[in-house]
């Protein structure tokens, strides 16, 4: 029925609209009632209409990074003021009032954009250099999985280069780790420099991008290491205040491999400062192929777990003291100190853009709390969501924000249908018994889990190329370990840290890690654990994406259209064209398709073993990367070779 799903003058307007129309007698015609249907469906959900403001935004920072040239700024400006107007000039109705805040939203997002491009727009290294006298001042420093360290400088001054063209910042890795150097200290450093890389495939992950947004302008290594440079002098300011929190960081490592060695440090030391560079690969590979890879990034979890403890603690606290619990807002104080204390654990984590999305998100909601609103919505999810893309568009690109913000969207969406139905059913106030909690707790982790599965599944696929059969276990099994366990005990290494007394907790933290790599080690020797997925094209991502956000973000009957868009994703997803040769960022890396299909690599791949992997990836190819180079199917002779 044209009204169903509507409110009550919606549907007095389509039917209104219906009888209008009479053919031959001067009506409207059927694009008329159809204009009537739609206008009459937004208006019934002119509640949701803000929920797709963060949607719009980011179609147009999509756009802005789908262009193939950069556009001009006049280009941009008048693109936004004649959005600005078109809006203005609409002040009634619902169609045509919701089209022109639609295409002002897609032109801030296209502004914005331009703008952050422009904002931190550095030099970028020209050409390689084979060795370049690099001198600056350390930002960070990174450990490693063996002897060396990484290393992010701001650049003084690069021997041979023309002071406009040095790169803001360089990444170098050593193969020495140098002691007594620390972040905000003058260095030199002799170094191959190159400028970032460039995707190994059309549309993968470009690094380059990256490096643009993070003001890194060449990347290389070094044998030699640092070595300390008084004459640079002190570093600015604002980079000795970001230098004293890195030292905290690395004091606050430091403190916990020396009570906790081995895996169980070095990852008690990422969930704390967001440092991996000290978990091994081994280590990587099981939580990656067992679904509990996310445990090791400091994200919404991590956040969450940390702020909640913390908020729950104050709270309790403040409540045990009844002059106080009875004449205060305790709720709110506590709130306010657990938004501070996350604020806290964004500095020592790094502020890395996982853990920056996830403060936001948990800001949002401590600020309902105090507000007294409803702490969990998707209006705040939304909220979070917009503040992101206006501060950091690039991060639309980043798998991470993708994955985090479907994953939330899906769980709140169907939270609110659930409560929905409770509400309907009349069930929502019934008491639960011990067991009957137990249960539902059990079975809230699966849920969960299973709809952020689902959600994430075709970004996964896109990005990763991989899927985990047992995610769902291995969540199950190992993320109440993370959240009652591990973050529980490393809040209180924090708290219980300025009294050296850190070991303590740390103990309890390390049984909770060496409980879930065991639980992720199982989990990953399971039969049929991994699956490789082929590639598959942008087009079938964002169709099941519209279909979803359509699904999840509408209330309205018509929500259920949405399924069609998942549907076309689902059917597009396979018919990626695969190339049937493939040639290196710099020729020197070719393959060809052989053997029905497969790729192999021509005689010569040499170490380019990286680009290779990333290539087998793509195709879903599980080969090791030493068979593809074995050069089946190559004839090859003085002259060159054939396939």
């Amino acid at each position: 029925m044209i009204g169903a799903g509507v409110n009550d003058g919606g549907v007095v307007v389509a039917k209104l609209a219906m009888l209008w129309w009479r053919p031959g007698i001067g009506a409207i015609g059927e694009a008329g009632v159809a204009v009537a249907v739609i206008a009459a469906a937004l208006d019934g959900e002119r509640h949701r209409w803000f929920l797709w403001v963060p949607v719009l935004v980011g179609v147009g920072i999509g756009v802005y990074f789908a262009l193939p040239v950069e556009p001009n700024p006049v280009v941009v400006v008048a693109t936004l003021i004649g959005a600005v107007v078109a809006a203005a000039g609409v002040h009634r109705g619902t169609l045509l009032f919701a089209l022109t805040r639609a295409v002002l939203a897609v032109a801030v997002g296209f502004a914005i954009a331009k703008a952050r491009t422009e904002w931190v727009r550095a030099p970028v290294l020209a050409a390689v250099m084979e060795t370049a006298d690099v001198k600056g001042h350390v930002e960070l420093i990174e450990p490693t999985d063996g002897r060396g360290q990484r290393i992010t400088l701001r650049v003084v001054a690069i021997a041979g280069v023309a002071p406009e063209a040095v790169p803001r910042r360089v990444r170098i890795r050593t193969q020495v780790a140098r002691p007594g150097i620390s972040p905000g200290d003058p260095v030199r450093v002799r170094a191959r420099l190159s400028p970032p890389g460039e995707p190994v495939l059309p549309g993968g992950y470009d690094f380059g991008r990256r490096a643009w947004y993070l003001g890194i302008g060449a990347v290389g290594f070094s044998y030699r290491g640092l070595e300390p440079d008084p004459t640079l002098g002190p570093a600015p300011a604002v980079l000795q205040a970001a230098a004293a929190i890195e030292r905290v960081r690395a004091a606050i490592g430091t403190a916990v491999r020396a009570a906790l060695p081995g895996q169980s440090g070095a990852i008690a030391t990422a969930l704390l400062t967001g440092e991996r560079g000290a978990i091994t690969a081994e280590t990587d590979k099981v939580y990656r192929d067992s679904g509990l890879y996310h445990v090791l990034s400091i994200s919404g979890l991590h956040m969450t777990v940390m702020a909640g403890t913390l908020f729950l603690a104050v709270r309790a606290l403040l409540a045990a003291v009844p002059g106080v619990a009875l004449r205060f807002p305790v709720k709110a104080w506590a709130a306010v100190l657990a938004a501070i204390g996350a604020f806290g654990y964004l500095l020592i984590s790094g502020a890395a853009f996982a853990t920056l999305r996830s403060y936001v998100m948990i800001s949002i909601v401590f600020l309902a709390i105090v507000l007294e609103r409803p702490a969990l919505s998707m209006r705040n999810i939304a909220l979070a969501a917009l503040v992101v893309l206006l501060v950091w568009p690039e991060s639309l690109l980043d798998p991470g924000f993708q994955m985090s913000f479907a994953a939330v969207t899906a769980l709140i969406a169907s939270l609110e249908a659930w409560q929905e139905r409770e509400r309907r059913l009349g069930c929502g106030e019934r008491g639960y018994g011990p067991i009957s909690k137990m249960v539902r707790f059990v079975g809230s982790i699966v849920i969960s889990t299973l709809i952020a599965g689902v959600a994430v599944a075709p970004l996964a696929a896109y990005h990763f190329h991989a899927g985990q059969a047992y995610s769902v276990l291995g969540n199950l099994l190992g993320v109440p370990i993370c959240d009652l366990i591990v973050m529980p005990a490393l809040l209180a290494t924090l708290v219980a840290m300025p009294f050296g007394l850190e070991a303590y907790p740390l103990m309890v933290a390390g049984v909770g890690i060496d409980a879930m790599t065991a639980v992720a080690a199982w989990v990953a020797t399971l039969p049929g654990a991994v699956a490789a997925i082929p590639a598959i094209p942008l087009s079938a991502v964002l169709a099941m994406a519209v279909g979803g956000l359509w699904l999840s973000l509408w209330t309205a009957r018509w929500r259920i259209a949405g399924m069609l868009g998942i549907a076309v994703g689902l059917l597009l997803a396979p018919t990626l064209e695969r190339p049937a040769i493939i040639v290196g960022r710099d020729g020197a890396l070719i393959a060809a398709r052989v053997d029905g299909g497969l790729l192999s690599a021509a005689p010569g791949a040499g170490r380019r073993t990286f680009e290779l992997s990333r290539w087998l990836e793509h195709d879903g190819d599980r080969r090791a990367v030493a068979t593809a180079a074995e050069g089946r199917g190559f004839r090859c002779d003085s002259i060159g070779c054939t396939a």
